[in-house]
């Protein structure tokens, strides 16, 4: 294709097509890409590749790519039909497949033509006396002489007085300038709150993707230093610059994680009551930070997962889609309790949860954006039957 586009971006486009959840200008917008193709004879090769470019999902499956295909020109912007956009309250919450695109084509499809659920049949029992938004990107940034600095979407000029070594501070990514090189070991601490995200790019070049309800402290410069570590609490993703005469070395509270240069995720949130180490690419290494048992360093490699529990450290294979969810701006459970859920929830929207009794044992299975307001996911759960909610303020109440 002549036209430049971005993957990333058309592949969200056709998940919230094949959920049915795409506004008319979007819908507009991710047809004329593929019309474009489909004139070119390109249509179903452009498909793959888009949805292929994000690494850490799962690719098609020749048969998923090929309903997805039939799906599209079936559509009525392609046979010359009026195009007319719904969005129903029931699209991806029945039975979870191996990737998130068979997910998004089973739900739809087997909702669309089961007649599983119907709109007008449904009277909700949820009682939001107040909606609450997603949350954004946004952080606290403790400079070392103790200053701090509100983060946010904008730009900062603040910031930039208060710290040299800074080149940017804006669009929800902090920045530091690789070739300012400071003489004294001072470090700098940036904290999410519930209801924040943020990047941060290190001096070294390393990427970090930092989830809610987290705090990552870090030198200001790694010049002449043996190691290059960091301290975590919480969840992030990191992209590491590879430098293999200075391991990158990631600590927690209960454990270190030391690698050359890779992609993985660490989840350590105290409530949690265990740390999960997933690799995406390399290799890592990770060690128990006490005890001397045989099982105190393991290596993983990419698509596995570290699960440091009651202070017993073991490998099983990793759920990417899982582990690399929230980093795609998306909830996805997988045979997953509603404690465990909505401890997820209230991180990300910044609120407070109360159960009252006889909450049904249930697990669930699915995926839905988070930048969704809140009612809208927990009426997703209120339609799989035994459980209702109450919003009041910043207070979450699950009921029978």
């Amino acid at each position: 294709m002549a036209k430049n586009f971005d993957k990333s971006k058309i592949r969200q486009l056709l998940i919230a097509y094949i959920s049915n959840d795409i506004p008319y200008a979007d819908y507009n917008e991710l047809m004329d890409y593929l019309q474009e193709a489909k004139n070119d004879g390109e249509l179903h090769v452009f498909m793959k590749q888009v949805w292929n470019a994000q690494q850490v999902m799962k690719p098609f499956s020749e048969l998923e790519s090929k309903v997805l295909y039939q799906q599209i020109l079936s559509d009525k912007r392609f046979t010359g039909s009026t195009v007319k956009i719904k969005t129903p309250a029931y699209k991806m919450w029945y039975g979870i497949a191996a990737s998130l695109a068979l997910l998004t084509l089973t739900a739809v499809l087997m909702l669309n033509n089961s007649g599983f659920y119907k709109e007008k049949e449904f009277v909700s029992k949820n009682i939001i006396k107040n909606d609450i938004k997603p949350g954004t990107s946004k952080a606290i940034l403790t400079l070392g002489d103790g200053s701090r600095v509100v983060l946010t979407g904008s730009e900062n000029d603040s910031l930039m007085k208060n710290a040299a070594n800074i080149a940017k501070a804006s669009e929800g990514q902090l920045v530091y300038d690789h070739s300012v090189k400071t003489g004294q070991l001072t470090y700098n601490t940036i904290e999410t709150p519930r209801g924040g995200k943020y990047q941060i790019i290190l001096p070294d070049g390393t990427k970090i993707w930092l989830n809610n309800s987290s705090r990552l402290r870090y030198p200001e410069s790694f010049s002449g230093r043996k190691k290059r570590e960091v301290e975590l609490r919480g969840e992030a993703y990191f992209e590491v610059a590879h430098n293999r005469k200075q391991p990158f070395v990631v600590k927690t509270a209960q454990q270190d994680v030391q690698v050359l240069g890779t992609h993985f995720n660490i989840s350590n949130y105290a409530e949690e009551n265990e740390t999960r180490t997933t690799l995406i690419e390399g290799v890592v290494k990770v060690t128990k930070n006490q005890g001397r048992d045989p099982q105190n360093g393991l290596i993983l490699a990419p698509g596995q997962q570290s699960v440091l529990t009651e202070g017993a450290l073991h490998v099983q294979p990793a759920d990417l889609e899982v582990a690399m969810a929230w980093k795609n701006d998306y909830f996805v459970f997988k045979n997953e309790d509603l404690p465990s859920i909505m401890r997820k929830i209230s991180r990300w929207y910044d609120v407070d949860v109360i159960y009252s009794k006889n909450i049904p044992d249930k697990r669930y299975e699915g995926s839905v954006s988070q930048f969704k307001d809140v009612s809208e996911i927990l009426r997703k759960f209120e339609l799989t039957g035994g459980v209702h909610f109450k919003v009041e303020g910043r207070r979450i109440t699950v009921m029978p």
